[in-house]
């Protein structure tokens, strides 16, 4: 992978994250119980439930497309990028063509499989698209990073 992709000093909390990722997996049987669909799948629907909040209470039009629920004409601030999907919840302003849908629809599937591990689980894999695991399965091309 050439260096210019990969950032030279990753930021703190992306270090810290590596750090929490690095010492669950150190512990026997902690990931498992973490990735077990008992514990995450409540999860899944918190986040869920968490995002719709936030996208109601910020009078963002609702709309069923891909398995997702998108709620559109948010903000800029209210999301990252083009856009956020928390749990089964897409956030954005106006990221509604079908190939970003198809990206964050599996980004709803990471959230269901991960539960609230998944923010830890992103933010140490990094915030260079490229080199994200959860971006390159969801589809760079799709996303709108290449």
């Amino acid at each position: 992978m050439p260096a210019s992709i990969r950032p030279l000093h990753p930021s703190r909390p992306e270090r810290a994250a590596a750090w929490l990722v690095r010492g669950v997996v150190a512990v026997p049987g902690l990931r498992r119980l973490l990735l077990w669909p008992v514990v995450a799948r409540p999860g899944f629907w918190f986040a869920t439930a968490a995002g719709f909040l936030w996208g109601t209470l910020l009078l963002g039009r609702h709309r069923r497309s891909h398995g997702l629920h998108v709620i559109h004409q948010l903000p800029r601030w209210a999301f990252g990028r083009g856009g956020t999907t928390i749990g089964a919840v897409y956030l954005t302003r106006d990221g509604l063509g079908d190939r970003v849908l198809t990206h964050e629809a599996v980004h709803k599937q990471q959230w269901r499989r991960y539960g609230l591990s998944l923010p830890i689980l992103y933010l140490a894999a990094g915030r260079v698209a490229l080199t994200n695991r959860f971006e390159v399965e969801a589809g760079l091309r799709d996303g709108g990073y290449l």
